[in-house]
């Protein structure tokens, strides 16, 4: 029997990679939503060379055109960032809109302020601007975000959605280290991950057992290099990238979860630190401060401010009591607001109002 057509067409990257946007859509087809709306989805980027990444890009650009025109999908649904990532995204959106496809474009990525306000010449800025207000629905993952792009595309229809995050067992506090602090995500300046050293060797006089563990791919030897110079090349950990067995494993270990990055969109790492019952320290950029209340359900610093951040850091290391309260309102706040029942409820309602069922 030949399977319906889709009724939705969702694209992005491929779900094998390692980054927030695979992880996002990973978790909205393990809830079940892509058999509940008929969601077939197109990966128009993946990890590997240039020339790989180019036959991805293709590959994905003629599965595209071939779903518009020969199944007729009610939506297009599209995940993008910044720079390349867009670029791709608006040529896609471009085919659904010329084959009469209602269209998404959902925000990721913490850089698309500076993207289209700094990095795009005039004609780019346009270009962003007509693909906003083309679309039939623009997803921010926060109020904030949402507030700029009606102010850089006012003719702009935005729909804010968080992303969600599965909520696991509560962890048990018998394999905590009760100073181990651990962070995910790429290994980059733009991560906070020099701040966070530079907070670590403040810390270290007064944590002997301190452990700061960095999981993600990268530039390591930039960490390991910059640890040393500070004198705690040994209180460092390096485990390269992390996936869902063992992230549940590094989280069940660490006293502190903590991204102090220099922008962001709305952290999956940070959700799933959360959801996991493990306190949370995150810099106060893009949709954590939404997320995130100081003092209630974690703790805020400014970015690129490693003497706040060490601040912070010891506050919670040392009071266990604030850890714990810390912890348990973090997934109070996931299982509230970001559990994904709520997410994809939210998501079949727009995707069954724009195709007119």
């Amino acid at each position: 029997m030949k399977a319906p057509a889709p009724r939705v067409l969702m694209v992005g990257t491929a779900l094998e990679g390692k980054g927030g946007v695979a992880a996002v859509v990973s978790v909205l087809r393990q809830h079940g939503l892509f058999e509940r709306e008929r969601v077939r989805y197109v990966a128009t980027h993946r990890e590997g060379s240039k020339a790989e990444k180019a036959r991805g890009a293709l590959s994905g650009f003629w599965n595209t055109v071939l779903a518009c025109v020969r199944q007729h999908p009610a939506v297009v649904h599209v995940h993008a960032a910044s720079r390349a990532s867009f670029v791709r995204k608006s040529i896609v959106l471009l085919i659904a809109r010329l084959a009469g496809c209602k269209t998404i474009f959902h925000l990721h990525g913490g850089g698309f302020r500076q993207f289209a306000t700094v990095e795009a010449g005039a004609l780019m800025r346009r270009w962003i601007r007509h693909t906003l207000e083309a679309s039939s629905v623009v997803i921010t993952l926060s109020n904030g975000w949402a507030e700029f792009v009606q102010s850089f595309a006012p003719a702009s229809r935005v729909m804010v959605l968080p992303n969600s995050v599965p909520l696991p067992a509560p962890l048990s506090n018998d394999r905590e280290e009760a100073q181990r602090i651990l962070f995910l995500g790429r290994l980059e300046a733009a991560k906070g991950v020099f701040e966070l050293l530079a907070a670590g060797a403040r810390l270290a006089p007064r944590f002997p057992a301190l452990r700061l563990v960095f999981g993600g791919e990268g530039d390591a030897d930039a960490i390991r290099k910059r640890a040393a110079e500070l004198g705690i090349g040994e209180r460092i950990e390096l485990p390269g990238w992390v996936g869902p067995r063992e992230r549940d494993a590094q989280l069940a270990r660490a006293a502190v979860f903590c991204l102090p990055s220099h922008a962001e969109g709305l952290p999956m790492s940070m959700l799933e630190a959360m959801a996991s019952g493990t306190a949370v320290v995150a810099s106060s950029v893009g949709g954590i401060p939404e997320t995130i209340v100081d003092g209630d359900n974690g703790l805020l610093v400014p970015a690129r401010n490693e003497e706040a951040l060490a601040r912070k850091l010891e506050q919670v290391l040392g009071d266990e009591a604030l850890r714990t309260r810390l912890a348990g309102r973090a997934r109070a706040t996931i299982e509230q607001h970001y559990s994904t029942e709520v997410v994809c409820g939210k998501l079949s309602a727009l995707y069954r109002e724009l195709a007119g069922t």
